[in-house]
Formats: structure tokens, C-alpha cells, sequence
């Protein structure tokens, strides 16, 4: 399963593709989108949108996860981070995938075991999980840590719906948009 993960950000969208076959994950790319700094917002949205709808069209995932905006300490930062976050799931669900939503403490406790690493612990973790000659960027980094978030909840979540109880009024737990129902 090739799973697509995503770092939002207005000047610099991380994204890293991984595919997962059975215990084992396989790094397969990842990269930035960049809509520098200056301009109106509406064209570098286009860009983050059009960024994310090429790198579906290029790997074909079967799924997406994306870091959830945390609440900043200026209100504009956070808007704008919303707007950025937006525009990736709006590519993501235009292309009919299922799309995750992880905080970047549960990324980092999937990635290195603490909620409150750095972005240098999970930049190392990263590069050691998926075999990387190198370290990866920040953005791209936390792209895949994502993405090697959805992989482990996955498991985790599948396990969760074999235990369930079968009752034939309820179906059994599943799946959908990257949620438990």
C-alpha cells in the first residue's frame, strides 16, 4: 500500500511517499512544494493544490495523512496555516482518497516515542526507519513521519476491528476517511 504523507505549510509544503508491505516500509520519494513568500494568497494556494494533485497523479497512493493545524500564537499564522492545510486536502479528496489527520504530538510518538522530540529527533528516526543514506529536509521529514504514522495506525486500527464484537444489526468497525467507524 503506498501511503502519501503531508506537512502543511503556506511558504513550504513537505510531502513524503512510503509504501508499506506488511511490517516493512519502503521510502519511494519526497520533496517540498514552494510558494515563497511574497504574492496574494489565492495564487500560492493554486500551487499547493496544483503541487499535491501532481504528486497523486505521479505515485497513485491509496491513501493520505496530513499533520492538523495546531493553534499559534499569532491568529493570522494559524489562519493562513489552515488555508495552506486546506487546499492539500482539498486536492487529496478531489483525487478520492481517504485522508488521516494526526497532531504533530501523535506524528512524534509514532516516529520516535515521545510526543515532545524535535524536529532534529524525528529528522534522524525518519532517515533510520525507512534506511535513507541521508538526512532528509525538515519539511519532507515530517511528511514522512507522518505518513510512517498512518502506517503504524493502521495496523493498530485493523487489530481494533478484529476485536470488536460481530453483531449482526452492526456491522463491524472499518475504515472510512482514515477514522474508526
Amino acid at each position: 500500500m503506498i501511503i502519501l504523507g503531508i506537512d502543511p505549510g503556506l511558504r513550504t509544503t513537505g510531502f513524503g511517499v512510503i509504501e508499506k508491505q506488511g511490517n516493512r516500509l519502503r521510502y519511494i520519494a519526497s520533496g517540498t512544494i514552494k510558494t515563497g513568500s511574497e504574492g496574494a494568497l489565492p495564487p500560492r494556494l493554486k500551487v499547493i493544490l496544483t503541487g499535491v494533485s501532481e504528486i497523486v497523479a505521479t505515485y497513485q497512493p491509496a491513501c493520505a495523512a496530513i499533520e492538523k493545524v495546531f493553534v499559534n500564537v499569532n491568529p493570522q499564522s494559524t489562519l493562513l496555516l489552515g488555508q495552506a492545510r486546506g487546499a492539500a486536502i482539498t486536492a487529496l479528496v478531489g483525487a478520492d482518497l481517504d485522508v488521516a489527520e494526526y497532531t504533530p504530538t501523535q506524528v512524534k510518538q509514532a516516529v520516535v516515542g515521545t510526543g515532545k522530540a524535535v524536529k532534529a529527533q524525528v529528522q534522524d528516526m525518519v532517515a533510520r526507519l525507512l534506511k535513507l543514506p541521508g538526512l532528509p529536509g525538515t519539511d519532507a521529514a515530517d511528511a514522512l513521519g507522518i505518513a510512517i504514522c498512518h502506517a503504524n495506525s493502521q495496523d493498530a486500527l485493523a487489530l481494533i476491528g478484529t476485536l470488536a464484537p460481530t453483531n449482526p444489526k452492526k456491522p463491524t468497525l472499518h475504515m472510512k476517511r482514515g477514522r474508526l467507524v
